[in-house]
């Protein structure tokens, strides 16, 4: 999934196994989705604000809640499409 959403709510980093940074979006069809950006494999956004503009790549995971996205980095075994994250002309992957 490529889209772009502006950030709704942050939260605080899941430091539980693989550390990820998690945020929603409010994407231009008025859904949200989570997303989760694996900060072990990729840098973590900095300065990332409600109200931001977020562009990204990465995969779409249905859930009763509206969603999430995950896979906002690259593959280090090469197997899996590699995603990114784009925030004021930066890109994260």
């Amino acid at each position: 999934m490529k889209a772009t959403g502006i950030v709704q709510k942050i939260f605080a980093d899941d430091l539980d196994g693989n550390k990820h940074q998690r945020f929603t979006l409010r994407l231009k069809n008025n859904k949200t989705v989570l997303v989760i950006h694996n900060i072990d494999l990729a840098p973590r956004i900095a300065n990332l604000h409600v109200g931001d503009k977020v562009e990204f790549m990465g995969v779409y995971q249905w859930n009763k809640l509206g969603g999430m996205v995950h896979w906002t980095h690259h593959d280090p075994h090469g197997k899996h499409p590699s995603g990114w994250i784009k925030h004021h002309e930066k890109l994260y992957q």
